[in-house]
Formats: C-alpha cells, structure tokens, sequence
C-alpha cells in the first residue's frame, strides 16, 4: 500500500480553550467572541472545546440538549464562520434528536459560508470507573454516534473525533487511511486522566498515522463539578508537540505545514511496509459518502 494523503495546503489552527457556565447565551455570545479573536489572528481553522456552550455532565445534557437544526448555537457557528470566513469545528453540544428524543454529544462543522459540512456524534462514550478517584458514566443521558467523520476542507481533509474517541486507535488509523492530514479531538480529560494519557495519547496517534493531532479541552473550573485538565496541544507527525497551553484560558496557534507530513512519511515509509497480508486493513470494513463522512459497509 502506497502513502495517502488528500490533497492539501498549509493553513493556521486554532485551538479555543475556554470554560462554560451555566447561562448558555452568554457561553455563545463569549465564544463567538473568542473565534472572532483568533481569525483576526489569522486562523483558519478554529476549534471549540467539548460541550462550549454548556456545563460537562450527565444531569447537564438533557438541560442544555437542542436540535441541531434550528438551534441556536449552531445558528451563532454557522454566522461567526461565515462573517470570519473561517472553517469552526464547534467543539460539542449536546444533541436532541427531534425524531427520537435521544441526546447526543455532537461536533458541528461550517464552513467559510456559513454551512454545516459535517457532524460527528460522540462514538464512543466515557463510561468509567476508577475506585477512589473518578466515576461518571455518560451513558445515562447519551446516545453513542455509529458513524466516524472525515471533513473535506479546502486545506484538506480532517478527521474528527470527541474526547474519549482519542484512546480508541481505529478511528484515527482509518482516518490517515482515507487521506487526513490530522485529527481533531475536542476534549474535556478530568484531573485523574489528563495528567496521565492526555498528551500521551495525542502522540501516539500522531506517531502512530504520521498525521498532526489536536485536542482542544476546556480551561479549568475548580468550582464545576466536573473539573477538566485543560492543556489544549497540537502535535506533529513525528510525534512532537508544537503548541499548548496550561489550564488557564487561552487560545493556541499552530501552523500546520503538509509538507511535514509528506517528509515523515517518506523517510520512514510505513504505509508501504505494512503487512496487511498478516492482520488485515481496519479501512477495508468501510467506505465514505460524498462528503467525506465513513459510513459502514
């Protein structure tokens, strides 16, 4: 098997690390605020955190859940894309299926028009438990997603994923299978888990695919009731990390260079040593539609 890449141009990301209260309107208004902010910075693509426009937890879902259609935090992305002329990934928010009532926990994508090219529904749900230190269980209120999500940018294209997706491997190999150049997670890792797999995890996808990865978390809220890590990063192909912040808000810039990819795929040529022939290729179990979003066979 030959290298994949889409084809792809430099461009500026921007990773938006702020926290959410409890009155959405002002959640919004402040992050249209802070993607104003970074595309006069010259970003031209600009990440929100997991669940920016309301607080992180299962008694919170339902409260804050909204269509996607008609809502208004994607009203609020797809206008502020559109007035930037900026692709936004808007972190998360929770989804109300208005066919079905379920709650998801949903990424929106616009583009520099203004329209929604792609959504991501959570695939994989934090359920944990670790004795003495941290229990949540997101199943209570959310319904996992069934699909996985490629966007087709004209900087090229970029998968997307939601916090937990990050510590499950396939998703990010099929991605640099299908021709990504990155991985976006927006993320809220807790104070038990980010201070151990967070920047950890990021590498080792990048390292793993020869592709940039970033994860966008929330900054920290001592007084919230769930406490995130913050510490939004960007990596390299080689697995280096080329931007991040501490738990404080703030915004991180990175430029993303494709080029870079190509040359840590030429110099270690893993896509034409893989032996497929011996474990088989996880991107053969799939196929994508027009839009770039993977959809199962």
């Amino acid at each position: 098997m030959t290298e994949v890449l889409a084809p792809c141009s430099p461009f500026k990301l921007a990773l938006i690390q702020i926290g959410a209260g409890p009155d959405k309107s002002k959640n919004l208004a402040y992050a249209r605020s802070k993607i104003v902010e970074a595309a006069k910075n010259g970003a031209q693509v600009i990440v929100l955190p997991e669940c920016f426009n309301s607080p992180y937890g299962v008694k919170y879902f339902p409260q804050y859940a909204e269509p996607l259609k008609g809502g208004g935090s994607t009203a609020m992305l797809s206008g502020v894309a559109k007035e930037t002329s900026t692709y936004v990934i808007g972190g998360s928010i929770p989804e109300k299926e208005e066919s079905t009532g379920k709650i998801y926990n949903t990424v929106t994508v616009f583009d520099p028009n203004g329209d929604m090219i792609a959504t991501h529904r959570k695939t994989h749900l934090f359920d944990i438990d670790i004795v003495g230190k941290i229990t949540f269980k997101e199943s209570d209120s959310l319904t996992a997603g069934n699909s996985l999500t490629h966007v087709n940018t004209k900087y090229g294209k970029l998968g997307i994923g939601i916090c937990y997706d990050m510590r499950f491997p396939e998703m990010a190999m099929i991605a640099a299978r299908k021709g990504c150049l990155a991985m976006i997670y927006p993320g809220a890792f807790n104070m038990t888990t980010g201070p151990l797999h967070w920047e950890l995890l990021q590498r080792a996808r990048a390292v793993d695919n020869q592709m940039f990865v970033a994860a966008c978390g929330p900054a920290r809220d001592t007084d919230a009731d769930y406490v995130a890590w913050g510490h939004s990063t960007v990596v390299n192909p080689s697995g280096e990390v080329i931007a991040t912040t501490d738990e404080k808000e703030s915004i991180v810039y990175a430029d993303i260079d494709p080029e870079l990819a190509r040359t840590v795929r030429r110099y270690l040529p893993l896509y034409n040593q893989r032996r497929f022939d011996v474990y088989g290729d996880v991107a053969e179990t799939i196929q994508e539609d027009n839009q770039g979003v993977v959809i199962r066979k």
